[in-house]
């Protein structure tokens, strides 16, 4: 099967929510949102980040912005200001789930 790679097909954007994250996805182009409704799941997403326990994460669809938005809710384990993880405020998980492997369209 061939893949490719998220940040082929889309940008992200990451930030904190007390001890949650969201993750922003924006595709380039039309086809790239309808490829990522099908493949970027909130389940694959969970299972991506499972060793940080990010909680049950939700998807949430912006159609007419061509995004995704993923609310990961348990995985800065404290939030900023009692977490111990390097980026307490989620700043680069939007960088780290562009080296998702999705399908290739």
């Amino acid at each position: 099967m061939e893949i490719t790679y998220l940040r082929d097909i889309a940008n992200a954007r990451s930030g904190d929510k007390g001890r949650g994250s969201n993750i922003g996805v924006l595709a380039h182009s039309n086809a790239d949102y309808i490829h990522l409704c099908e493949h970027l799941t909130a389940e694959r997403v969970q299972a991506y980040f499972q060793s940080m326990d990010p909680g049950e994460v939700v998807r949430y669809e912006l159609p007419n912005l061509n995004a995704l938005n993923f609310v990961l809710p348990e995985i800065l384990d404290g939030g900023g200001s009692r977490s111990l993880r390097i980026d307490a405020q989620g700043k680069a998980l939007g960088q780290v789930l562009l080296e998702i492997e999705l399908p290739a369209k």
